[in-house]
């Protein structure tokens, strides 16, 4: 543990202090085969101290990618949301992917964990490992929405009691199509009347089935039933890469309804913090980011997609992205490009703030996106409650950054802590 624990003062605020411009605490799994929770304490200039390591009891990928059977590289799952907090922020969930199960937290006193549970999601493992990789909440149906990168079951549910017991349920859900059995969702997230489940998918069929070329670079494109030749992208062109459940009374979910995500591989999805019905979309594949809109039959409708500049070369895989508290600035990590790129958000119109809006940071060189450029592949980022910071993951450069915001997008590094190599993903924090 660091030596420069001694801000005792700084470490023994409250939940409620943090929220007023005084600091606060952020979460990272590291996925690692015996995995574990990171938690950093933020002083009130955004710098990142350590202050614990707590075990899940369940296990990660490590470096291994199941995604593409990588022995070694960034962003092992293709997904987000894999640490995630209750709204009221007594509870911390995590998934572990390497053995397909779910662990549960007590946030307490100077936002330290305590491990309550840690339960399978009820996906059998398959190979090196499973692909439990995101996770969404439903505070009034008490219930945990499991996605896995690998189906045929990609949702899986969990009852969550009182006091953080976790209960692994019957249920299981699919984001396949009759036609296409191997589709690899991204990440669940709950509408904010709690309604609706949306899922975002990436790919049609994964690297891992469609393979790679002799010098290791992914085979994007395959013949289709048709004899067509078709990307292995979602929604590229086929207008079915959302994917949207109602969520029923009991916490069950209705059929599915496959919908235009706008764009090719509709990776991320995050609703506004002041619309309920307005969300944004970051695509790996389409290159930029749209806003979307959900009717109460959960209908969606998406906007135009606002690219980045791929000068650099397509596919540039912008992934992630976090919304700030007022609606204004949305921050989308790309990455192929090693960097992040800013936009604003002026009702219903999206527009590039700052592209690139912060310096390249570089890994090892050892790895390299679909666009062919070295990448140190940052995958989850988070920004802080007030808005005033934003962290980010750069797993090949074994790198936690953060980033102090400014009006006009840009973003100027005010601190950097070492992390795991290549696996750790999952940002949450207050």
């Amino acid at each position: 543990m660091p030596k420069d624990m001694g801000m005792s003062k700084e470490m023994g605020l409250s939940k409620e202090m943090s929220m007023n411009g005084r600091g606060g605490h952020l979460y990272m799994q590291t996925n690692e085969v015996k995995n574990a929770i990171i938690h950093y304490h933020r002083s009130a200039n955004g710098t990142l101290t350590e202050v614990e390591r707590v075990a899940t009891g369940g296990a990660g990928s490590g470096t291994f990618k199941p995604i593409s059977g990588q022995e070694s590289a960034p962003n092992s799952f293709e997904g987000a949301a894999s640490v995630i907090l209750s709204p009221d922020r007594k509870f911390l969930f995590a998934t572990n992917g390497g053995d397909n199960s779910v662990s549960s937290f007590a946030v307490g006193a100077q936002g330290k964990l305590t491990l309550i549970d840690t339960k399978p999601t009820g996906n059998a493992i398959e190979g090196k490992s499973g692909t439990a990789k995101s996770l969404a909440y439903s505070p009034s149906k008490d219930m945990l929405y499991v996605v896995h990168s690998f189906g045929p079951d990609h949702i899986r549910l969990m009852s969550v009691s009182s006091d953080g017991k976790l209960t692994p349920r019957i249920e299981r859900y699919t984001a396949n199509t009759p036609e296409k059995p191997h589709r690899v969702p991204t990440m669940g997230v709950l509408s904010p009347d709690e309604k609706f489940l949306l899922v975002g998918t990436t790919f049609d069929l994964p690297i891992a089935i469609s393979g790679t070329y002799p010098d290791g670079s992914p085979i994007l494109w395959v013949t289709g039933p048709d004899g067509e030749t078709r990307s292995v992208a979602s929604n590229a062109p086929d207008p079915d890469g959302i994917v949207i459940f109602r969520v029923n009374a009991n916490g069950t979910l209705g059929d599915p309804s496959f919908q235009d995500g706008g764009g090719g591989s509709p990776f991320y999805l995050a609703f506004l913090h002041n619309r309920p019905d307005t969300f944004i979309i970051a695509y790996a594949v389409g290159d930029g980011v749209a806003l979307g809109r959900i009717d109460e039959d959960g209908r969606i409708g998406v906007g135009k997609v606002v690219p980045i500049d791929t000068k650099r070369g397509k596919i540039a895989e912008l992934c992630w992205a976090s919304v700030s508290p007022d609606d204004r600035l949305l921050y989308a990590t790309v990455f192929g490009y090693s960097d992040i790129t800013t936009f604003h958000i002026d009702g219903l119109e999206l527009k590039v703030a700052k592209d690139p809006a912060c310096p390249i940071v570089e890994g090892d060189g050892t790895f390299r996106g679909l666009c062919g450029d070295v990448s140190s592949g940052p995958s989850d980022n988070w920004v802080s409650p007030d808005g005033a910071f934003l962290y980010q993951i750069y797993g090949n450069a074994s790198k936690l950054v953060g980033y102090a915001t400014k009006p006009d997008g840009s973003l100027e590094e005010v601190t950097s802590v070492a992390i795991p190599y290549n696996s750790p993903e999952g940002l949450a924090g207050f």
